[in-house]
This record gives structure tokens, sequence and C-alpha cells, in this order.
């Protein structure tokens, strides 16, 4: 990224954390131009990216750092953001969703990051941990009808 995030912070891997990410990620959206339905969905991809670092990365431990930073862009209008961890590292490859087939409740994260958001990669982090990347371009409004 070639310019300072529009929002940084640090939170702790402990899910009392994630209700005010959502808030703030939810009212970014809103600036950048979503709409309220979009701005829902945005804020579910990152709740459960976080949670699934939570959850996966540091395996129930509430003192993990994770570092999350969100970009605003013009040409097009578009929501970045990045979410970083020191927990356990996977290869990227092997991150997958659950077979919606298979009914039952959980493991749908990856799933919904990966049909809500525009772009979405993952990789390992030089020294351990994991990088998110998730990029949501805001829809072209509707051409107004001919009169």
């Amino acid at each position: 990224m070639s310019r300072d995030p529009d929002i940084s912070i640090r939170i702790f891997s402990a899910p009392e954390f994630l209700r005010p990410v959502r808030v703030m990620v939810d009212a970014l959206a809103s600036q950048c131009g979503f709409d309220d339905h979009s701005c829902g969905l945005i804020s579910l991809a990152m709740d459960e990216a976080l949670a699934n670092v939570m959850r996966h990365g540091y395996k129930g431990q509430r003192d993990g750092r994770i570092w999350i930073s969100a970009w605003t862009h013009e040409s097009p209008d578009s929501l970045e953001v990045v979410i970083e961890d020191l927990g356990v590292s996977v290869d990227p490859r092997t991150i997958r969703g659950r077979d919606l087939e298979d009914v039952r409740p959980g493991g749908l994260g990856v799933h919904f990051i990966r049909h809500t958001m525009d772009e979405c990669s993952w990789e390992q982090r030089p020294g351990g941990g994991m990088r998110l990347r998730m990029l949501k371009m805001v829809p072209a409004a509707a051409p107004e009808p001919p009169r």
C-alpha cells in the first residue's frame, strides 16, 4: 500500500472486540458509499475473518495481537481491509470454505468472505502469522432510465 491506512487499530484476540470492529468497519463502508445491505455484508466478512483468527490462529487464546488496517479508494470507489496476526501460520492454498452440502453449524467463514468481498487473499507473514487482504468495490450507480 502506497499510503497510510485511513484507519489502523490493534486488538487482542478476544471475542468482545468483534462488535466494536464491526461498528467501525460499517461506518467506514457507509462513508465509502456502500448501501446498508452491503455494509452489513462487509461487517459480516470482517467478523468471520476475525473469528477465524481468534479460533484457529490463536486457538482461543485471548491475548494474541491482531492488526486491522483499512483504506478507502477512489476511481473506483472501494474499501480495502488488511487483517494481520501472529497466530498459527497455514499454507494459504489449504484455506477453503466447507462444502455447502455439509449442513451443520459453523465452518462457513471462508465461504462468506469469498462470496461477500470482490477480492480476498491470504498469505503467510514473514516471521509468522497470517495476512488477509479483502477488497470490496462500491457498485456503480444504475443509469437513469430514459424519459
